[in-house]
């Protein structure tokens, strides 16, 4: 039977440390997650609003096409909010590999710094997903000066 030895208090206080900065890049992720689903949220309750008026509204082509790229702009988010949560699941998972690493003296350098690496390419693909669907929806914005002018 193999009895492992506790780390020294310095030690644990050094994974701590270590852990600090993927816990603060956690919270962030958090945030972010908070702002794509209102936008979610956003883009949904005026997709409800619009199916409402499809059948009196003299024009439901207009209204489909507006639904359309709604549609579109919430599959834009919801790649977001997917990336976002991986994201945030691999810096957990950093975090506890730190620990396990430390704990047991696994050897888990390069799978730590792997995972974190990950966890960051993940957050970023979630912004540039977000950066995507901000973009779109600024391309069909539609405001009455420009939508009337663009008629003429």
């Amino acid at each position: 039977m193999v009895l492992l030895q506790p780390p020294p208090i310095a030690d644990i206080q050094h994974i701590i440390q270590l852990a600090v900065a993927p816990v603060f890049l956690l919270s962030a992720v958090g945030v972010t997650l908070t702002l794509f689903t209102n936008r979610l949220a956003r883009i949904v309750d005026r997709a409800r609003t619009l199916e409402k008026t499809v059948e009196g509204h003299p024009d439901p082509r207009d209204v489909h096409r507006q639904l359309k790229v709604l549609a579109r702009r919430a599959g834009f988010i919801n790649t977001a909010i997917a990336l976002g949560i991986i994201s945030g699941i691999m810096v957990t998972g950093t975090v506890v590999l730190l620990f396990t690493n430390a704990l047991l003296a696994l050897h888990l350098d390069v799978l730590i710094a792997v995972v974190f690496a990950a966890s960051m390419l993940a957050l970023a693909a979630a912004l540039l997903q977000f950066l995507r669907e901000v973009r779109y929806a600024t391309a069909h914005l539609r405001i009455g000066w420009r939508h009337e002018a663009l008629s003429d």
